[in-house]
């Protein structure tokens, strides 16, 4: 009685949650019937799916991209009902990565756009609000969040023409100068107050990245203050996303970021690598300053872009930051956020807090010949594949990128330990992505090729850079991913004490995420027993050992 009590409420909570959040067509829940996601561990899609139907009508690939990113929403408030850790930051992974899709489908429609935005508030709630077991250190969204809540918790002091008021704290030469006015002190009552848990979490990676950031700045001679540009863009979070489809530290979107050299592929995303993010920041940086030659207008124009700070000092006929009304309310509030963040790193002890102990990134460095599987790399190394993916940000697969010499990131001082452990395993062992070449024949759709490879649409569109599915060509080669890596050990024959092996068969529309559930499990102990890894698909008709307590 009490375990269907629980399973209720489990599935209270989720309805509700997908009910707030309009996850609901037709009057109808879409809760993983007929699905297929970027997650291979989905089943195939039918052809009966509205998702697919809708696509059919428009031609384009986001209703199935916003159809996806439901049903991986399902499986997040399923694994964190169970407590199944390691599968809500899987999940969540693969929902910031279709979120970053969405940036190359170029303008949406009205009702597209409110959807999609509908999905972004909802996840936004999700994550910094509801989950209970992840750490909320590891939160993507926090920084936009914050910047939406100063936002509406501050107005801006809206000042005469020529006669902005503040205090000089720090105007030293060469240096970006600290100023004080009423727009900081609300701003750092903002994080003393409601935005206090945030900002203690900022400076827990304040202290991790700042060596980095300062070490970097320096070489390109900027001022050392724009260390704390990076606190307000992001927290210091390399994964971090915000709405406008910025990722990583410095929070660049796809274009500048390809701009400053920063390269997005299906295997990797430099905008998440702190080192090649905070050089590309500082380029962008360095051109921005000889631009506007003062550095509150440059910081305002990594913002809200160079135009609309350059229209805006037409408008106004001033090149004095604060008397630029016209700009959006979040480029008026960028400053005097940055400059409360400032003030408060620099004296954390007057606002009332307490700077973490000193924790600097640290890391060796291993070429790697060939892709290899980020599990296996981590045994060799000797730790979790969390602390791997932890050193090493910018991966969005589970398997390292197929180029030569790439270079993996591990703690520091295991380096030979490392190498004699990989090269002790048999080449069979060391996980390498296979890709063959599939030439698109009459008749086929990109959906028909994506069931016979047993591949995601979103992966196949994302290898081959392709924004619309409607759009192959007989003739066209595609290039398809197919994992080579050998099975996983699983416990098959022998399961934990106590248990009983119980054979189950994958139904049409089931995910690991309600198997788990059904069976009071989680889907991260169901991927272990039978050795799927993390990007592996399930299909009907299969059978799957599931290890249940015996009576």
């Amino acid at each position: 009685m009490i375990r269907i009590i629980e399973r209720l409420k489990t599935f209270l909570t989720i309805l509700s949650f997908l009910l707030f959040a309009g996850f609901v067509w037709g009057g109808t829940a879409n809760l993983g019937t007929n699905t297929s996601t970027s997650d291979p561990g989905f089943p195939e899609r039918g052809v009966e799916d509205l998702a697919v139907a809708t696509a059919e009508h428009q031609g384009d690939r986001l209703p199935l991209l916003m159809h996806d990113l439901k049903i991986l929403m399902a499986e997040v408030i399923i694994a964190d009902a169970l407590g199944d850790s390691m599968e809500v930051i899987y999940q969540l992974d693969q929902i910031f990565d279709l979120l970053e899709e969405a940036e190359q489908f170029g303008d949406m429609t009205a009702e597209d756009e409110d959807e999609f935005n509908r999905f972004e508030s909802a996840l936004i709630n999700l994550y910094t609000s509801q989950l209970k077991t992840i750490d909320k250190s590891l939160v993507a969204v926090d920084a936009d969040k914050v910047s939406t809540e100063i936002a509406e918790f501050i107005k801006p002091v809206e000042l005469e023409i020529g006669k902005t008021k503040f205090t000089i704290i720090d105007d030293r030469e060469g240096h970006i100068p600290i100023l004080y006015n009423q727009q900081v002190e609300n701003t750092i009552k903002f994080f003393q107050t409601r935005g206090r848990d945030q900002f203690e979490i900022w400076l827990k990676r304040y202290v991790i990245y700042y060596d980095l950031i300062i070490g970097i700045l320096e070489e390109y001679s900027l001022p050392e203050e724009l260390v704390y540009l990076a606190l307000i863009e992001s927290g210091m979070n390399p994964k971090a996303y915000s709405r406008a489809n910025a990722v990583g530290i410095w929070q660049f979107v796809y274009a500048t970021g390809k701009r400053y050299g920063l390269n997005r592929t299906w295997w990797i995303d430099e905008r998440r690598d702190p080192v090649k993010a905070t050089r590309a920041a500082s380029a962008h940086l360095v051109d921005l300053y000889e631009m506007f030659d003062d550095w509150y207008l440059a910081m305002s124009a990594y913002n809200a872009g160079a135009g609309r700070i350059q229209r805006a000092m037409r408008l106004h006929q001033t090149r004095d930051y604060w008397q630029l009304y016209s700009l959006p309310r979040e480029t008026r509030n960028y400053i005097p956020t940055y400059l409360a963040a400032a003030m408060i790193c620099r004296e954390p002890a007057k606002y009332g807090f307490t700077m973490p102990v000193n924790n600097p990134l640290k890391y060796d460095e291993v070429r790697l010949e060939k892709s290899a599987d980020i599990n296996v790399l981590a045994r060799s190394a000797g730790v979790t594949a969390v602390e791997l993916r932890y050193l090493n940000p910018e991966l969005r697969q589970s398997a390292t990128p197929t180029i030569d010499n790439y270079s993996l990131k591990i703690p520091v001082g295991i380096a030979d330990k490392f190498l004699k452990n990989y090269a002790a395993l048999p080449e069979s062992e060391r996980f390498a992505p296979q890709y063959v070449v599939h030439k698109v024949r009459y008749g086929e759709t990109l959906w028909d090729i994506s069931k016979r490879y047993k591949v995601s649409i979103h992966q196949l569109a994302a290898v081959n850079k392709i924004r619309n599915r409607h759009k192959i060509r007989i003739g066209q080669k595609l290039t398809i991913p197919v994992a080579g890596q050998k099975p996983a050990p699983t416990y098959a024959q022998s399961g934990p004490p106590g248990s009983a092996r119980v054979v189950y068969v994958v139904r049409k529309g089931d995910t690991l995420g309600q198997i788990a559930e059904e069976n009071n499990t989680r889907a991260s102990r169901i991927r272990r027993w039978n050795g799927l890894r993390y990007g592996q698909y399930i299909y009907p008709g299969q059978k799957l050992t599931l290890w249940m307590p015996k009576g």
